[in-house]
């Protein structure tokens, strides 16, 4: 919690503050969103998958690169915590940081989902958002954000003194498990912050500590994405269910959420190519 200040405000005080805002990466050169060839590729495109993640539980699944993926809400409203992975190497995953930097705080329609260093390229687009009319909120509350983590049993047991094993860090851990072979010891440390999909966030405007509210999220809602890789993903039910009262517990009604996994028609990617990791040449000075 923030605290009174100790030291007095410098006669230079008002100067300091009224500096001007940059914003920090210019992001001109960053792809554009071609808005054209994503409604055209999912125009006629073919449900080839699909995958019900429990309620407050964890579940994989796998999108080919050049396929489509939505999130949808079935039967109440809950948030997601959502994991990316290169399918063919998941050291390479999501960076909600460097997202959050590119994008903003929450993310939407022509928004990316960009990998980890050193490799820093999307691996997802934004396609859809039947939220996207939500926009800012009175207490500065977005949705779909990539500034929160995930619930997790080691911050629950530091809180409250109990073992918890249905936060979502658990969820994602068991789903990475039972989805590939890894073991829950190399399964953990690739489990990854998040994006918070359908989860309405902020910060409060007097202490500027990270808030939740119940999610706008309704069945028949969803968020949809584009492959620009080979993926696995990992979705966790929150155990908060619209987290408009709590986490880590199981008092909250909770609903499960439905993954579906979409083939675009023949040749309607004609022209289009995975991305490229970064070509930043690695010597970093050595």
């Amino acid at each position: 919690m923030p605290q009174k200040p100790h030291y007095q405000e410098p006669a230079d005080a008002a100067e300091r503050r009224a500096q001007k805002p940059i914003i920090c990466y210019d992001v001109d050169c960053v792809p554009a969103y071609e808005k054209d060839f994503y409604e055209n590729a999912r125009a006629n495109m073919v449900k080839v998958d699909e995958v019900t993640v429990p309620p407050r539980d964890g579940k994989t699944f796998n999108v080919p690169k050049g396929h489509f993926f939505r999130i949808n809400s079935v039967e109440g409203p809950q948030v997601g915590d959502l994991n990316l992975f290169n399918a063919h190497n998941m050291q390479e995953r999501f960076f909600s940081g460097k997202t959050r930097q590119l994008h903003a705080t929450h993310v939407s329609t022509g928004d990316r989902l960009w990998s980890n260093l050193p490799y820093l390229r999307p691996l997802a687009t934004i396609t859809h958002d039947t939220l996207d009319w939500y926009g800012w909120d009175e207490d500065g509350g977005g949705v779909h954000d990539v500034i929160g983590t995930r619930c997790d049993p080691y911050t629950n047991h530091m809180l409250k003194g109990v073992d918890y094993n249905h936060c979502c860090h658990s969820n994602l851990t068991r789903a990475v498990v039972e989805g590939t072979d890894m073991s829950v010891e190399q399964a953990e440390p690739v489990v990854h912050d998040v994006l918070n999909v359908f989860m309405c966030t902020g910060f409060t405007k007097d202490t500027h500590q990270y808030f939740m509210k119940a999610s706008p999220v309704r069945p028949g809602d969803f968020l949809e994405m584009f492959a620009e890789i080979d993926l696995v993903g990992a979705l966790s039910t929150c155990p908060g269910g619209d987290c408009g009262s709590s986490h880590s517990d199981d008092s909250t009604p909770c609903y499960p959420l439905h993954v579906e996994i979409f083939k675009p028609a023949d040749g309607a990617l004609q022209g289009w190519e995975e991305s490229q990791a970064s070509g930043y040449g690695g010597k970093h000075g050595l």
